[in-house]
């Protein structure tokens, strides 16, 4: 299964492609999608949208896991990370794949075990999970990579759990 990891924004949006095999994770692909500050918002919000429908186009992802808004203090900044993350599911939504938000909590709990952890636990926590040799950079990336990772192990827990029930238990 490969997954598509977005962490949102406008100036930056960090993406993280993994695959799983078997019980192993594998990155395939990690980077940012860069908009400038004295670009127009519709032209930072198309650009987003076509890159993020241009790395669906490129990796065929299963399925697509977006990091949700948390609160911030900064009303405008939350609003541009909104549009960058709206943009980002609708291109998801257009190709047909299926997307799943987690907030920072839930990521940090999936990857880490532990929902307080600091953002170094989790890029290291990434690191070993993918066998990098160095934390990936920048931290937008290596966000990504954790929502990715965030998704896989929530998606194979609902699978144990549903074959040791016989039905689902977490609805997305």
């Amino acid at each position: 299964m490969i997954v598509l990891g977005i962490d949102p924004g406008m100036a930056i949006l960090g993406y993280g492609v993994v695959e799983q095999c078997g019980s192993s994770l594998k990155p395939i692909d990690y980077g940012v999608v860069t908009t400038p500050p004295d670009m127009m918002t519709a032209q930072r919000l198309t650009v987003i949208f076509e890159a993020v429908g241009q790395l669906i186009d490129r990796y065929c992802p299963e399925s697509i896991a977006v990091e949700e808004l948390f609160f911030n203090k900064n009303a405008k900044t939350a609003l541009s990370i909104g549009h960058a993350r709206g943009v980002a599911i609708l291109a998801a939504a257009l190709k047909s794949v299926e997307v799943y938000e987690y907030t920072p909590l839930q990521v940090k709990q999936a990857v880490v075990g532990y929902g307080r952890a600091s953002k170094q636990q989790v890029q290291q926590m990434v690191r070993m999970l993918l066998g990098l040799k160095e934390i990936p950079k920048p931290d937008d990336a290596a966000d990504a990579l954790a929502v990715s990772i965030c998704h896989l192990h929530s998606i194979a827990l609902q699978k144990k759990l549903q074959h040791e029930t016989g039905s689902a238990i977490f609805r997305y």
